[in-house]
């Protein structure tokens, strides 16, 4: 028994090493394998989807991570993930960031690390142009919205009488919402006008102005990976110094695009 007892703490302990030197080393490996890989979405627009053109995951939040690899001096993987399993593919080891569209929270902040933030939105509603003016308008209604995601959470407690969907993706809840499934869909401002900027149908839905959270989104790494965090929050002070994280805000949501915002914050050291 107290053998088995031994072993067993041994491998405890071995696999405990293992998972601080992988969150401790991520910078240096990285280096060394040549490749960053990242976590991103393939079909939110236009943060990460695939160009229907080229074929290739496009969008804010790839360009941002690329930029990270080039100052790194390697090559970016780009690895599709969804709300739900982006922090375990992390955890886990099968991706080195995740630049997917993530909320930083206390809850999260306690199994991985984030970056300074790199993008600010807030938390509404597309629905059917002229059926919503309250948040009364949507208690006892089907609302959807994406698993693991913030928005769940923030619109339970919003509207507790409404029954929250949670779909694979936003796209899936759009589409509930097309098909007369649910009344609203929710997560945040910036992902809902990308959703509506590609609809055919677009006129036919709006944004109505209720917002229920603001919602910061930061790069994620590996918790303590404290040489990686400083490297990429450096980089991001340096694209806001030098004009990239405005060039790559107007490239996808500058007025000439589907999905006009306004840009009304800076990247800065979080307080």
């Amino acid at each position: 028994m107290k053998k088995l007892m031994t072993l067993f703490a041994a491998m405890v302990l071995t696999v405990l090493t293992a998972q601080v030197a992988l969150a401790a080393d991520t910078l240096a490996e990285v280096k060394k394998k040549g490749v960053l890989v990242a976590g991103v979405k393939d079909s939110l627009p236009p943060f990460g989807y695939i160009d229907e053109k080229s074929r290739e995951i496009v969008g804010y939040d790839i360009d941002f991570v690329k930029y990270i690899a080039k100052k790194l001096g390697v090559k970016v993987e780009l690895k599709p993930v969804t709300s739900a399993s982006r922090m375990p593919q992390l955890m886990e080891g099968n991706i080195d960031i995740i630049a997917a569209t993530m909320t930083k929270n206390p809850e999260r902040a306690k199994q991985i690390d984030f970056s300074y933030t790199y993008f600010l939105t807030g938390q509404k509603f597309i629905t059917k142009k002229g059926q919503v003016k309250t948040l009364k308008d949507l208690q006892g209604k089907k609302i959807g919205t994406a698993k693991g995601s913030t928005s769940e959470q923030n619109v339970s407690k919003a509207i507790p009488t409404a029954t929250v969907l949670s779909f694979d993706d936003y796209p899936q809840a759009f589409l509930a919402l097309q098909q007369g499934k649910v009344a609203a869909v929710t997560t945040d401002e910036s992902i809902l006008a990308g959703i509506l900027g590609k609809a055919p149908n677009r006129s036919k839905f709006e944004i109505p102005n209720l917002q229920i959270s603001e919602e910061p989104y930061g790069l994620g790494m590996r918790k303590d990976d404290k040489n990686f965090v400083a490297f990429v929050n450096k980089t991001l002070l340096e694209m806001e110094k030098n004009g990239e994280a405005k060039k790559i805000f107007e490239k996808w949501f500058g007025p000439k695009t589907a999905t006009p915002l306004k840009r009304t914050f800076k990247i800065n050291a979080d307080k």
